[in-house]
């Protein structure tokens, strides 16, 4: 048995830096079903003066793939029986170039090392686990603001499906992909178009086409993006049913965000968005499919999120503690359930 050593990558967000190992440690027990075999000897460790994330295992080539996806992975060392580190050819998915992750910045904007967290979360815990690394895979947001998780999948190659309900942020967005591509000199296309309903618009229709390369785009390996200008809890009809390999939303607390309650205002309360939103988004889901949610614990305690998980029929999925601190106002969780 191989031992490693994984050198975590820096954040810009000093808070979320300082807790990036605990966050790293949980996430790297959620790939361990997807590897050939266990991993064993899990610790943080200090070489040099510098953390590392340890643990023992034989990887195979498939094995380091994935690992190369770990949303806080650096760089990955074998250690040697002299405790030299020998490096790991890592192989993350990487479509395009970082900066479609990195570039916008916005109040309200997630932290792009916890996106990425809790996308893999989600798909480890799917059905889906096993076509993670084949790009094949949709991803639905229906909370996705400017697009920060449907960006992680493009850039994993995957297909995208996003609701949010301001229609400035649906509009910045386009403006940002379209510039991106642009710039990037990638083939694409992206329209803004009505969406009617019983006769009547009912919404706005963002639909984007992308492909990496002008090979890609002639061998028809192309991307597909839809974001639609709806309220996340009215989405009947709007959507055909069973689209979407998982679901990832960031529940609002008062950044961004929110839906229209009972009597038309807007509410930012998650535990009452979630209540309505859940019986919209199953359908949307295929077999198998698993939720991933965010949320601040200081507005909405996870087990009345939990309640309303288990009543719509999704069975939970055990991990270990992801909780942690944002702000002052703010301590995020993350809860993962599946659709059987």
């Amino acid at each position: 048995m191989s031992r490693y050593a994984l050198l975590l990558a820096p954040s810009a967000n000093r808070v979320y830096a300082d807790q990036a190992a605990r966050l790293a440690t949980a996430e790297l027990a959620g790939f361990a079903p997807a590897l050939s075999s266990g991993l064993d000897d899990v610790d943080v460790i200090t070489l040099g003066g510098v953390e590392y994330l340890a643990f023992t295992g034989d990887l195979t080539v498939r094995d380091v793939a994935y690992l190369s996806n770990l949303s806080a992975a650096y760089a990955l060392f074998e250690r040697t029986d002299d405790d030299h580190l020998r490096p790991v050819m890592m192989t993350p998915l990487a479509r395009y170039d970082s900066d479609l992750i990195t570039i916008p910045k916005y109040a309200g904007k997630t932290n792009e090392q916890f996106t990425k967290l809790v996308l893999n979360l989600t798909i480890l815990a799917s059905a889906s686990a096993g076509k993670m690394l084949d790009g094949s895979l949709t991803v639905l947001d229906p909370l996705c603001g400017r697009g920060t998780t449907l960006n992680q999948a493009l850039m994993y190659g995957y297909d995208g499906i996003g609701v949010e309900m301001d229609g400035k942020d649906v509009e910045a967005y386009k403006l940002f992909l379209q510039t991106w591509l642009k710039r990037k000199r990638l083939k694409h296309t992206a329209d803004l178009v009505p969406v009617r309903r019983q006769g009547r618009r009912a919404a706005r229709r963002l639909e984007v086409t992308m492909a990496a390369s002008k090979d890609d785009h002639k061998a028809g390996a192309v991307q597909k993006l839809v974001v639609l200008q709806a309220d996340t809890t009215q989405l009947d009809g709007l959507l055909r049913g069973g689209v979407a390999d998982v679901l990832v939303a960031d529940l609002p607390y008062g950044v961004a965000h929110g839906s229209y309650d009972d009597e038309g205002g807007l509410s930012r309360r998650p535990l009452d968005l979630l209540e309505r939103a859940v019986p919209q988004w199953l359908p949307l889901l295929r077999p198998g499919a698993a939720i991933g949610l965010s949320w601040n614990t200081k507005v909405a305690k996870r087990e009345l999120a939990e309640d309303i998980l288990r009543a719509n029929g999704l069975e939970l999925v055990p991990q270990l503690p992801l909780v942690h601190r944002v702000d002052q106002g703010i301590e995020r969780d993350v809860l993962i359930a599946r659709r059987n």
